[in-house]
């Protein structure tokens, strides 16, 4: 009788914590993609993507590199993606006109810089790098 009393003590102890467990993947996003995982969705590959797995990374210019940027280009060189902090929608597109290897949008400027780095500006203030 003790045992019964005691595992049914446990069992019901189990579900009232499993209810207020939030569940990993319970916040999926428009598009599905799940945040608490490191998730978010990129417009050029139009899948979910985790930035801090990106090749192309770049560290934050006011706080030394506290906060990382993520660049996705999309296989034409003619777009860039940049996920910055700050940005409601997660991303920003830029695009590039003709040859020139400078993407640009709404302020923002994406240029080539050192041997195989890129520099954000944000209205000609360099912030990523």
């Amino acid at each position: 009788m003790k045992k019964t009393i005691l595992l049914s003590a446990m069992f019901l102890g189990t579900i009232a914590f499993a209810q207020q467990t939030p569940v990993l993947g319970g916040d999926k996003d428009a598009h599905g993609c799940i945040g608490s995982a490191g998730y978010t969705y990129s417009q050029i590959k139009k899948n979910c993507v985790r930035t801090f797995e990106e090749k192309i990374k770049l560290k934050e210019v006011a706080t030394k590199g506290d906060y990382i940027a993520a660049v996705i280009f999309s296989k034409d060189m003619k777009k860039a993606e940049i996920f910055v902090k700050d940005v409601e929608l997660g991303s920003i597109i830029l695009n590039r006109t003709g040859k020139a290897k400078v993407w640009k949008k709404d302020g923002y400027v994406l240029t080539p810089y050192k041997k195989s780095g890129y520099q954000l500006k944000k209205d000609n203030v360099v912030i990523y790098q």
